[in-house]
C-alpha cells in the first residue's frame, strides 16, 4: 500500500478568533471549537455550546462549516492530550456553524483520490495520533502547528478500498458507541440512587447534618492544600524521571497512568506540603472542566501537586470519598457554590475562604456505606460493559486495515 504525506491530498485551513464579548446568550450560529471534538471522533456542537450573532454567517462566511467537513483538535484541551489530533466529521443539523481558532479545517485537494471518511478513520489511528504528540509544541498547553500536522504519512489506497476501508470501521465503531451509551445508562442510574438515598445535596430535603470541609478532614498536617504557585513549577525544573508532578489530566480522566512532568527529590522536599497519596482526593481548579474530582489509587507514584489542583485528604469515618466526591460533582452543589466564579472568562476555583465556609451534607456512616455498595456494583457492571473488547477489536481492525490486510 503506498503512502503519502497529507500535504500532498490536503490543506489546512485554521479557524478564526473569535472574542469571547461576541458570544450572544442563543442563535442559530454556533461556534466550533476544541470541546466541540470528542474522543472516539465525535462532533457534538451541544456540548458546552457558544452561539455567537447570525450576522457573523454573512460576516465570516470563509469559515462556514458544512456537513461532512474534516476538522482535526490542533490544541489539547484542559491538559488532556489524548484529543490532541482527534479528526471529526461535520454535523450542522440545519445551523450555521463558524471555524474557531485552535480547530483546522483539512480541504481535501482532489475527492476523487480521497474518501473524507477514510482519512477521519486514518487520522484517528493511534500511530498517527503518536506522531502528532511527538512533534506537539508547548508548555502546558500543547499545541500542534499545520506544518507538523500536514506532515504526517498516511496509507493511501485506492478510493474504492478506502471506502470499504471506512463501511468495516464505522460498523465496529458503531458497536463500541453503542456499549458506551450503556455505561452513560448506568451513570444515570447512579445519579438517581444517590437522589433516592441523599436527596439533594444543597437543599437537603432529609435534613442531614452538615459540616464544613475543615471538619472533615483527616488530622494530617496540609490535608486540604491547592497547588503551588506557578513559578514554583517552572519548566526548567522539570526532569526526566523522580517524582510524579500530578496535573488536571489526573482529575480530569481519572486516569493515573499518564506520567509526564517529574522533579527531582531536592524539590520534591521543598514542595512536600502539596505531595499526593493514595486516597487523596484531587480537584481540576481552573478551565471548562473546573471542579472535576478523581481518588488517587493504590500504588500510585509519589508526587506532589500542580497549581491547577486542589489536594483533599478526608477523615474516612466521617464522609466517605465516593459520597463526598459525588456531593461535589452533583450539578446542584456545583451551581450553589461556584456561582459567579464559573462565569469568567476563564472559570476557577472560589477563593479557598469560601471553600472553607461551604457546608456539606453528612448522612450517616452506615447510609452512606450502603450507597457505596450500589456504587460499586454499578461501577462493576459499567467495567463488564467496558470498551476494552471492542477497542481491541477496532484497534486490531485498524492495524489490518493500514497495513494493507483488511
Amino acid at each position: 500500500m503506498i503512502k503519502v504525506k497529507l500535504s500532498e491530498i490536503c490543506d489546512l485551513q485554521n479557524g478564526y478568533a473569535f472574542k469571547s464579548s461576541d458570544y450572544v446568550e442563543n442563535s442559530n450560529t454556533l461556534s466550533c471549537r476544541m470541546s466541540n471534538i470528542r474522543l472516539g471522533g465525535i462532533f457534538d456542537i451541544e456540548y458546552n455550546p457558544r452561539f455567537l450573532p447570525d450576522s457573523f454567517a454573512d460576516q465570516y462566511k470563509g469559515f462556514l462549516l458544512k456537513d461532512g467537513d474534516l476538522v482535526i483538535a490542533m490544541t489539547d484541551l484542559a491538559n488532556d492530550p489524548k484529543l490532541l489530533g482527534v479528526p471529526t466529521l461535520v454535523q450542522t443539523d440545519g445551523r450555521n456553524i463558524l471555524l474557531n481558532q485552535r480547530v483546522g479545517k483539512l480541504i481535501i485537494k482532489d475527492s476523487s483520490k480521497v474518501d473524507n471518511k477514510y482519512l477521519q478513520h486514518v487520522l484517528n489511528d493511534p500511530k498517527t495520533r503518536e506522531y502528532y504528540r511527538k512533534f506537539a509544541s508547548g508548555g502546558l498547553q500543547i499545541n500542534l502547528g499545520k506544518t507538523d500536522l500536514l506532515n504526517v504519512e498516511i496509507p493511501l489506497p485506492p478510493l474504492a478500498e478506502q471506502r470499504r476501508i471506512a463501511s468495516i470501521l464505522d460498523q465496529a465503531d458503531e458497536l463500541r458507541q453503542k456499549r458506551q451509551q450503556a455505561i452513560e445508562k448506568l451513570d444515570q442510574l447512579l445519579q438517581a440512587t444517590f437522589i433516592d438515598m441523599f436527596g439533594d445535596p444543597v437543599s437537603n430535603p432529609k435534613g442531614w447534618d452538615k459540616l464544613t470541609i475543615e471538619k472533615m478532614l483527616n488530622n494530617e498536617k496540609y490535608s486540604l492544600k491547592r497547588g503551588p504557585f506557578g513559578g514554583a513549577l517552572k519548566k526548567e525544573i522539570f526532569v526526566e524521571s523522580g517524582y510524579l508532578v500530578y496535573e488536571q489530566y489526573h482529575a480530569l480522566n481519572n486516569d493515573f497512568s499518564f506520567q509526564r512532568y517529574f522533579i527531582d527529590e531536592d524539590k520534591y522536599k521543598e514542595l512536600k506540603a502539596f505531595d499526593v497519596k493514595p486516597k487523596d482526593i484531587i480537584v481540576s481548579c481552573s478551565g471548562v472542566n473546573l471542579g472535576k474530582l478523581a481518588e488517587v489509587p493504590e500504588g500510585s507514584p509519589a508526587g506532589i501537586i500542580n497549581q491547577a489542583l486542589l489536594k483533599i485528604s478526608l477523615n474516612q469515618s466521617i464522609v466517605l470519598n465516593d459520597i463526598f466526591i459525588d456531593i461535589f460533582m452533583h450539578p446542584s452543589f456545583k451551581k450553589a457554590f461556584y456561582g459567579d466564579f464559573r462565569g469568567a472568562a476563564i472559570p476557577n476555583f472560589p477563593p479557598m475562604s469560601v471553600f472553607k465556609e461551604f457546608e456539606f451534607i453528612v448522612p450517616p456512616l452506615e447510609i452512606q456505606k450502603k450507597y457505596q455498595s450500589v456504587k460499586s456494583q454499578v461501577k462493576a457492571l459499567q467495567k463488564n460493559h467496558q470498551l476494552a473488547d471492542e477497542m481491541n477489536l477496532f484497534s486490531s481492525l485498524q492495524n489490518q486495515a493500514f497495513n494493507g490486510t483488511l
